[in-house]
């Protein structure tokens, strides 16, 4: 397999912890060690106690468990935990793909969701959304896309780095065209839990279809990046078998101390993702008003959704306009030409408490450009 540099990753390698003041962060704010485990009684003197021996390889059965919560179908032996969200998408490729196979995946994506694919051979077809209509989704574009040797479609909804959510009828439509053409959805639901209006909220995936797979993770909804767990939620049996197996040649398991912090921290998920969702709503007010005084500069669209957004540049080049600003304002925004050379937009996050310092040193940088 040859896999191409991961742009995201090397540019983050180059300024996430030099540059003063990160506003493109996909995750949410996180929290001190102590903090979480004062969420419980007990759990303090549990985790000094904890055995640091091997972990079970698809994952302690009270973090299976615990994760079972977010589904409405998924049980526990449906779910498969990975080190984080990456290797689970790097091993369901690696399970479901051969040489020759198709993909399509939601476009613009993070960027291992086509790159693995290539990387094995697989002809990969992006679905584009359209940036001038809230990032909408057409479906007919991907009949229109589909093959004889379509294998997988991907889906990423809350979708990074727009923010679109799609609704109920077209994940019941999608679901439809998996059964019929055979495919498998994998729906890539990170953000899931941070939609700004609750009643938007989709039903994931794994629920919806049989076949399908659901993508969860710790790092995005929770904040909790550094305890680098993330799983899969599936009732296709055989692929999960499949999935397991393979693990067994990545990580094998995963790290017990982050496998018990993950386990507490989902039994609190709703005051967690409360708590976030309450910074990105003020965040968002901020940026409102930031975006409506600079509409010469920017084309903003609020996202319904999740912690970050992807306001299009009107003016000049936006690989130029970012490395300028972290250069002379030490902002750090994702230009989106890391998504794709036609995306002159840029990836800007709002889930972290110190957006509004971001904001002004970035408002100080327009005033002099």
């Amino acid at each position: 397999m040859k896999l191409n540099a991961f742009l995201l990753e090397r540019y983050f390698a180059k300024h996430e912890f030099s540059a003063p003041y990160i506003l493109c962060a996909s995750d949410c704010e996180s929290m001190a060690l102590e903090e979480l485990l004062a969420m419980e009684a007990g759990a303090r003197d549990q985790f000094y106690s904890l055995w640091l021996g091997y972990t079970e390889s698809l994952g302690h059965p009270e973090l299976r468990q615990a994760v079972t919560a977010l589904y409405e179908k998924v049980a526990a032996e449906q779910v498969l935990v990975h080190a984080g969200a990456e290797e689970a998408i790097f091993n369901f490729m690696n399970v479901t793909l051969e040489p020759g196979d198709h993909l399509i995946v939601h476009a613009p994506c993070y960027q291992s969701l086509g790159d693995v694919a290539r990387g094995i051979g697989a002809e990969v077809t992006e679905w584009r959304a359209n940036p001038h209509n809230g990032w909408q989704l057409d479906l007919d574009n991907l009949k229109r896309s589909l093959t004889d040797r379509a294998k997988v479609v991907v889906v990423n909804l809350p979708h990074n780095p727009t923010g679109f959510l799609a609704n109920t009828d077209f994940l019941q439509e999608l679901s439809e065209l998996s059964d019929r053409h055979g495919f498998i959805v994998f729906s890539d639901e990170v953000y899931r839990g941070l939609e700004l209006n609750p009643a938007d909220r989709l039903p994931a995936m794994a629920d919806v279809n049989a076949r399908a797979v659901s993508l969860g993770v710790m790092s995005k909804t929770y904040g909790l990046a550094g305890l680098r767990v993330g799983w899969i939620a599936t009732r296709n049996e055989a692929l999960f078998q499949q999935m397991a197996t393979f693990k067994d040649y990545t990580t094998i398991c995963t790290s017990a101390p982050s496998e018990f912090l993950a386990t507490l921290a989902l039994r609190h998920a709703d005051a967690i993702a409360q708590r976030n969702l309450e910074i990105i709503r003020e965040n968002l007010d901020g940026l409102d008003r930031f975006f409506d005084a600079h509409t010469d500069w920017f084309e903003w669209q609020r996202p319904k959704s999740g912690s970050i957004a992807f306001p299009l540049l009107r003016r000049g080049s936006v690989d130029a306009f970012c490395e300028d600003l972290v250069n002379k304002a030490g902002v750090l925004l994702l230009p989106g030409s890391l998504y794709g050379p036609d995306y002159n937009a840029f990836r800007v996050g709002f889930g972290r408490k110190n957006l509004p310092e971001a904001l002004e040193k970035f408002e100080d940088y327009l005033k002099h450009n």
